[in-house]
């Protein structure tokens, strides 16, 4: 736990345990969310794209609820540069941290 909270930049148990709290409300939240969603858009499991179309629909939901969560939870700094490292790996290079 010591390396990860080093790694993270994280200075107490408390606040790694609000981190873990944020990830695994943020998680059900989003796949609680995504069934209504691919219902409203009549995406029944029968059809073969049903799968690709969740994950397509998770992906963006869980990415916006993991930075409002963590700012509910108080830690919208660890998240957003969390996000930020996330974007960065998939294209989005100019979300550089300027710090």
């Amino acid at each position: 736990m010591n390396r990860l909270k080093y790694k993270w930049g994280i200075k107490s148990n408390f606040q790694l345990l609000i981190i873990f709290l944020v990830f695994s409300v943020t998680g059900s939240l989003t796949l609680w969310i995504a069934k209504p969603l691919l219902s409203l858009l009549r995406i029944e499991k029968e059809l073969w794209f049903f799968w690709p179309a969740r994950i397509l629909i998770i992906f963006p939901v869980y990415q916006i609820l993991i930075v409002i969560i963590g700012a509910l939870f108080g830690q919208f700094k660890f998240f957003w540069a969390f996000e930020k490292k996330i974007l960065r790996r998939l294209g989005f290079k100019h979300l550089q941290d300027t710090e």
